[in-house]
């Protein structure tokens, strides 16, 4: 039976059971079960025990069994003619309002069945099961793989937690498909990607859904095919608003619970987007500043980005916007596109405007985006389901998925070293490879002393004891909920 550290009066705390005396394996966060969660930060030093619910109706006696051996690298269960096993790990306002409702209507169609749901929480649980019908509860990640060896596992934690569950997930042999922000360095990234299949799976694939969609596809493709000539010049933005009582939060705003500031935790869609659409970047010279927050992050960044093809951008990220948006156009030879929207997009966001010298025929073939697929869990669902089943690495995984955070990666370093970052550069040795913040004089957390922070554990201990939520930022009590 685990054994838990229980918030004093907040159900939802973010606490980790300990499975070594020194490392944190298979820990996670339960998510935004209750909306008041900001209010008390509190845990307790006491500690209770609680069983894995294995039904939705109550937890089950504790089992006398020894728990089965783990099987490191297991190869995938071969997936032609049956249902894809799903399990989601993390039930707050991503992992129950994104994750579920797209594995569900994957379920109604004969493509995926939920066998389980994992949460901290062993009642919120246990009710949560419940209400969906999941045939499985469970406290403990490491028995609910074992027990249930499933071929996907979704995970909805804070990005403290992902490396640690994805490379648990992967070791028993399930695909993973994680929120955003994937992992907060590129050490993290590595070690996952390391631990990948290397023929046909398991492959760990990032939530990056706005790459996905009848609009992102029909100006990919007419940018692959160079129809509208060369992209010369591109702007992406991300200016949203946060108030004071969304960062009051004590996990946010922090490098070692969310990862970073507005470039990592709320940007990192649109520029995604930028990259899945441009392609490799070559270069990036940035600034940040903290002008309104009492954060350890950053609350506004600003980048030029080259890319490879010879195209230049401008990117700004931003949490102190009243006016907010979410925009990326890009100017090529022929024609500019444009896209504007907030947290999610159809084919009426985008806008193509030839230039004036391009045939009528031509450009009215321009708008012909097609059946209209927005951006979404879902869409993106469907597209890594059809990757299983041809056992090939799904789009945002690997090198694929490693590109958005080696440019933020790169726009920290450079704003916190005034210097121009090179694509590649930021390797082994390198002190923002292991922390986004580099150790840099002012932005480093108070305590730093290269590997960790005073008082706080290191990435591989997964979280330290303060109250979180879920990966997304979405806590309706102090901001706007934010579906992203």
């Amino acid at each position: 039976m685990p054994t838990v550290r229980t918030a004093s009066t907040v159900r939802t705390a973010s606490t980790v059971r300990t499975a070594t005396a020194t490392t944190v394996r298979t820990a996670f966060a339960s998510t935004a079960h209750d909306p008041s969660s900001a209010r008390d930060t509190s845990t307790s030093s006491s500690t209770s025990t609680v069983h894995d619910a294995t039904s939705p109706e109550a937890s089950s006696p504790p089992d006398p069994r020894p728990k089965p051996t783990p099987h490191p690298n297991r190869p995938a269960a071969p997936l032609a003619g049956r249902r894809i096993r799903a399990a989601l790990i993390g039930t707050g306002a991503i992992g129950g309002g994104s994750h579920l409702p797209a594995l569900a209507t994957l379920a109604e169609e004969g493509e995926t069945e939920i066998v389980a749901a994992v949460d901290i929480d062993a009642d919120a649980i246990t009710a949560f099961c419940a209400e969906h019908g999941i045939p499985h509860a469970y406290t403990d990640l490491d028995r609910m793989l074992q027990e249930q060896r499933p071929d996907l596992v979704s995970i909805c934690t804070p990005p403290t937690l992902h490396r640690e569950q994805t490379l648990a997930a992967l070791r028993a042999g399930a695909w993973v498909w994680c929120e955003k922000p994937p992992v907060p360095t590129l050490a993290d990234f590595d070690a996952i990607e390391s631990q990948e299949g290397t023929d046909g799976g398991p492959y760990a694939a990032i939530v990056f859904q706005h790459r996905f969609g009848s609009g992102a596809r029909h100006v990919r493709r007419l940018l692959a095919e160079q129809a509208l000539g060369r992209p010369l010049v591109a702007h992406c933005q991300t200016t949203w608003y946060r108030n004071t009582a969304y960062y009051a939060v004590p996990w946010r705003g922090r490098w070692q619970t969310e990862g970073g500031g507005p470039a990592m935790g709320h940007g990192i869609h649109q520029m995604d987007l930028l990259l899945d659409l441009l392609g490799p970047w070559s270069e990036v010279r940035a600034m940040a500043g903290r002008l309104v927050h009492d954060v350890e992050t950053e609350d506004v960044s600003t980048a030029l980005v080259r890319f490879e093809n010879g195209a230049m951008a401008t990117v700004v990220n931003s949490v102190l916007s009243p006016d907010e948006v979410s925009r990326i156009r890009i100017d090529c030879e022929r024609a500019t596109v444009e896209l504007t929207h907030l947290y999610g997009h159809s084919n009426a966001n985008w806008r193509i405007t030839p230039a004036p010298d391009v045939p009528e025929e031509e450009a009215a073939a321009w708008q012909d985006f097609g059946a209209d697929v927005p951006s979404s869990h879902l869409a993106q669902l469907r597209e890594l389901v059809a990757s299983m089943r041809a056992r090939a690495r799904p789009r945002s995984s690997g090198a694929d998925g490693r590109t958005s955070l080696e440019l933020i990666t790169a726009l920290y370093k450079s704003a916190f070293t005034d210097t121009t970052v090179r694509a590649g550069e930021i390797g082994p040795g390198d002190p923002y490879y292991t922390a986004l913040h580099g150790g840099a004089p002012g932005w480093a957390p108070v305590g730093f002393t290269g590997s960790k922070c005073e008082g706080s554990q290191s990435n591989d201990s997964a979280v330290n004891d303060s109250a979180v939520n879920d990966s997304a930022v979405n806590d309706p009590a102090s901001s706007k909920e934010v579906p992203a």
